[in-house]
């Protein structure tokens, strides 16, 4: 992309009253990925043309509870809340969401529709579930484990009138998906594919006992990854490989440095806050913070720090966008580290590490260091040299590398 150009125009949105203008959050000018897709689009479409024999969507909703579960950036909430409303019964739409990123753009991409602030409740997965759900439309989660805990979570809230309606590429919808619609909600169907996208069309069965839910996950680390070395590890639904430890992090832990008493460390991106909790216990009275983007593995990251350190063991827990939102000062930092994500839901990015390097920039003292574990083949030592000024290989192995970055 030439530098100088005027970034492309995101492409509108159709719905069935009207196109929309959505941006992802934050927007990235280099990429323009879209903050929608066909799953989208499809999901409503059908809805729209279900509801034209009842005299339109607007009186198909009015007055009905409707959630939006896994909405990536706001697209269906932001559609939902967009309809030409019933003046007297406006539909009750609530989206809830995993991420802090897409709560972010929801706001963003309402804003930019000139949407009324009121006409949507952002919930997130650890918030309680709403009571009664007369519309449910699913957005199906990379995440099988997210999917299971979130359909077990609302079941109580459906009734039998309740429309449930899935959405999805074909790619993202497996035979594993709809046996968990039909173990936890009821019959469960599939739509034909269109433009690679499929429905899942659900009708809810009060009487099924799907029986207890497994979430959160917890277990046993290995005995051979330093200072939490068989400690006790907690995964709420939808952390990042929740059910073992993942091989980026195991590298890290061998080679993890050693924080000064006292110094202020941040976990970025933490994930279930194993390298936090692995830093706290090798260097008792650190001043320690995680932050991720995902309300469920900042849950998961308390959790293990406090199983492991004790009740009273002092940290603090963010859900933010990097550092960009954490409320942390410049120059206050000793210590960051990173096992950045290289993944938007199906797009490979870099952008997300990007952002967690400026930040850690940003925050780390002079002479502060930052310290990040990523597949080799990212050359994310390149990207260090340029923000840094300076960059070494501490370890690698033929996947990983773990990189130092000091400031100066």
């Amino acid at each position: 992309m030439n530098p100088l150009a005027e970034p492309a125009a995101p492409t509108p949105f159709p719905t069935p009253w009207g196109d929309l203008v959505l941006t992802r959050f934050p927007e990235d000018p280099r990429e323009r990925l879209r903050a929608w897709d066909a799953a989208d689009e499809y999901l409503l479409r059908h809805l729209g043309g279900e509801a034209d024999s009842a005299g339109g969507l607007a009186t198909a909703l009015a007055g009905r509870a409707v959630t939006v579960l896994g909405d990536r950036w706001g697209a269906l909430t932001t559609a939902l809340a967009t309809v030409p409303a019933d003046a007297d019964r406006p539909a009750e739409v609530t989206q809830i969401s995993d991420s802090h990123l897409a709560r972010r753009a929801t706001l963003a991409n309402l804003a930019r529709a000139g949407a009324d602030p009121a006409a949507a409740r952002l919930l997130t997965t650890r918030d309680t579930p709403p009571d009664r759900i007369d519309v449910l439309l699913v957005r199906v989660p990379k995440s099988l484990g997210l999917l299971e805990d979130q359909l077990r979570r609302l079941a109580p809230a459906l009734h039998p009138d309740t429309v449930v309606l899935g959405t999805g590429m074909v790619t993202e919808i497996h035979t594993s998906t709809l046996k968990l619609f039909e173990r936890i909600l009821g019959p469960t169907r599939t739509s034909l594919a269109v433009r690679k996208a499929r429905l899942i069309l659900c009708t809810p069965d009060r009487a099924l006992d799907p029986g207890p839910n497994p979430w959160p996950l917890r277990y046993a680390l290995p005995g051979d990854i330093g200072a939490v070395s068989g400690r006790t590890v907690t995964n709420h639904a939808g952390t990042f490989c929740a059910d073992r430890l993942d091989i980026g992090t195991r590298f890290l832990l061998a080679h993890l440095p050693v924080a000064a008493p006292g110094a202020r460390v941040v976990d970025l991106g933490c994930g279930n806050g194993v390298v936090g909790t692995a830093a706290a216990l090798a260097t008792p009275g650190i001043e320690l913070l995680f932050v991720d983007e995902s309300y469920p593995a900042v849950a998961s990251a308390e959790e293990t720090f406090r199983a492991n350190l004790g009740p009273d063991a002092r940290a603090e827990f963010r859900t933010a966008d990097a550092l960009d939102d954490a409320d942390v000062p410049a120059g206050s930092v000793d210590l960051v580290l990173n096992n950045p994500p290289f993944h938007s839901h199906q797009a490979t990015t870099d952008a997300t590490a990007w952002r967690m390097f400026t930040g850690a920039k940003r925050v780390l003292r002079p002479g502060g260091e930052l310290w990040v574990v990523g597949n080799r083949n990212l050359d994310y030592h390149v990207k260090l040299r340029r923000l840094f000024g300076n960059c070494r290989t501490v370890a690698g192995n033929p996947k990983f590398v773990v990189l130092k970055a000091v400031k100066r």
